[in-house]
């Protein structure tokens, strides 16, 4: 977990100033991995309270669009944000409970899996998302 004077870096390192409601959205995405944005208003909230929702949806814009954070949406699901970027590491989702999880790289440096046909594409991303049942749900 970064600590504020690394979230401040962070967020200079973008070219964007450093505001509470941004600090704080961006604490709470490195503190809870995968959640999604109602979730994330009220883990912001713990550490500003008076941060609307329109606040934390221009945050997580803005931090989207900078590369800080990493918005995901597995089928069926809601828009998701980590802060595990640029390394293109993948996903697990369980069936039944929702729950997300990180995996690294399927082999080798990004993308990590080759397409068998690049229809001339210059690829340098795969996004792989893997589907089954978390060890509690599969154990019911």
């Amino acid at each position: 977990m970064p600590d504020p004077a690394e979230l401040e870096r962070d967020l200079r390192a973008v070219g964007l100033r450093v505001t509470r409601p941004r600090l704080a959205v961006l604490d709470a995405v490195h503190a809870h991995p995968h959640l999604d944005t109602e979730a994330l208003i009220g883990a912001a909230r713990t550490r500003v309270d008076a941060i609307s929702h329109q606040a934390v949806y221009d945050v997580l814009r803005v931090l989207t669009d900078t590369g800080l954070v990493r918005r995901i949406q597995p089928r069926g699901s809601v828009a998701r944000y980590e802060a595990r970027v640029g390394d293109n590491h993948h996903h697990l989702v369980c069936r039944d409970c929702g729950a997300i999880v990180d995996v690294d790289c399927a082999v080798g440096a990004a993308p990590c899996l080759t397409p068998s046909d690049d229809g001339g594409f210059a690829v340098d991303e795969a996004e792989v998302v893997f589907w089954g049942r978390c060890p509690s749900c599969a154990a019911a």
